[in-house]
C-alpha cells in the first residue's frame, strides 16, 4: 500500500473539502487510490458529489469564429494573463479559430495550415510568437461543430473583444423556424451552457462510465439507510434521474426563468439541439504552486 503523504491528504482535502483526519482515514481505508477516496468519503456524507473539475491554471484565450452553418472554437495558452491582453496572441488566436473553421478541428491539421500574410504555417507563426513574447505557449484544442439545417451559435463569455474570452461555446441548433430566430435561441442555449455546464447533450450521452460510478456511490449510500432492497432501489432511481437533471443539457432546468427543462424550451420553438461544446480556459490543467511574491523575494535578500 502506497504511502498516505500530507500531500496525498492536502490533494483529497482540495477535492472534496472533507476534514484532514476523514480524508486520511479515507486514504487508508482504500489503499491510497485516491478516487477510491473521494468515493469513500462521499458515501459517509463527508464530501460533496460535485464533480470537481480540474483547477484552472493555465492563462490564455478561447476563440470562437462561425460562418453560416459552421462554427469553431480553439483554445491557446500562455504563461500568464498579460500574454491574453497582447494584441498579437489576441490576432493568433482569432487567426486560428478561423483556420479551424476551414480544416477542421483536428490539432495536426490545424497546425500545418498556412498562417494567414506570411510565409509561415501555424506552428511556426507560433514558434515565433513564443520567441518574441518570451512565454511558452501552446495550442491546446480545437472543436467544430456543424448544422446543415440551421445554425450553429456562439457564445463567449466576458469577451475581451468579439469572439474572444475565458469561456467559449458553441451550440448547433436546427428547425424549420427562420434563421435569425435559431440563432437567438442558440445564443441563449449557450448562455445557459457556460453558467450550467452541462457534460452531455442528453441522457444516451452521458458516459456510462461516469453513469456507473454514480450509481455505485448511490447505490452504497441507500444501504447504509438499513431499508429493504425495493426502497433502496427506488431511492436510486429517483437520484439517478437527479443526477441526469445535472448533468444532462436537455434536462437541466432553464436558468434564463429557473422553471423550464431545457427540452421544453427547444422543443416550444419547434428547434432541435444538435450538439454543443463548452470550453473554459485552462480546465483540467494543473499549475505546480511556486511560493508567493514575498517568499520570493525574502529568499532572494536572504531573509
Amino acid at each position: 500500500m502506497p504511502e498516505i503523504t500530507a500531500a496525498l491528504v492536502k490533494d483529497l482535502r482540495e477535492k472534496t473539502g472533507a476534514g484532514m483526519m476523514d480524508c486520511k482515514k479515507a486514504l487508508t481505508e482504500t489503499g491510497g487510490e485516491i478516487e477510491s477516496a473521494v468515493d469513500w468519503l462521499r458515501q459517509k456524507g463527508l464530501a460533496a458529489a460535485a464533480k470537481k473539475s480540474g483547477r484552472v491554471a493555465a492563462e490564455g484565450l478561447i476563440g470562437v469564429a462561425s460562418a453560416p452553418g459552421r462554427a469553431a472554437m480553439v483554445e491557446v495558452n500562455a504563461e500568464t494573463d498579460f500574454v491574453a491582453r497582447n494584441e498579437q496572441f489576441q490576432a493568433f488566436v482569432e487567426a486560428v479559430a478561423k483556420i479551424a473553421l476551414k480544416v477542421g478541428e483536428d490539432l495536426d491539421a490545424i497546425k500545418a495550415a498556412q498562417y494567414p500574410d506570411s510565409a509561415h504555417t501555424v506552428a511556426e507563426q507560433l514558434t515565433e510568437m513564443i520567441a518574441k513574447i518570451g512565454e511558452n505557449m501552446n495550442l491546446r484544442r480545437a472543436r467544430v461543430l456543424s448544422a446543415p439545417n440551421g445554425v450553429v451559435a456562439t457564445y463567449v463569455h466576458s469577451a475581451l473583444r468579439p469572439g474572444l474570452g475565458k469561456i467559449g461555446v458553441l451550440v448547433a441548433i436546427e428547425g424549420g423556424g427562420e434563421m435569425a430566430a435559431l440563432e437567438t435561441l442558440g445564443r441563449q442555449v449557450g448562455m445557459h451552457v457556460a453558467a450550467a455546464r452541462p457534460e452531455a447533450l442528453d441522457v444516451a450521452a452521458v458516459d456510462p462510465a461516469a453513469l456507473e460510478r454514480e450509481k455505485a456511490v448511490l447505490i452504497a449510500q441507500a444501504q447504509e439507510s438499513g431499508r429493504p432492497p425495493n426502497i433502496i432501489e427506488k431511492m436510486v432511481e429517483g437520484r439517478i434521474r437527479k443526477y441526469y437533471e445535472e448533468v444532462v443539457l436537455l434536462e437541466q432546468v432553464w436558468v434564463h426563468d429557473g422553471e423550464s427543462r431545457v427540452k421544453a424550451v427547444v422543443s416550444k420553438a419547434g428547434a432541435k439541439l444538435a450538439g454543443f461544446a463548452r470550453f473554459q480556459l485552462g480546465e483540467g490543467i494543473d499549475k505546480p504552486e511556486g511560493p508567493d511574491f514575498a517568499s520570493e523575494v525574502a529568499a532572494t535578500a536572504g531573509v
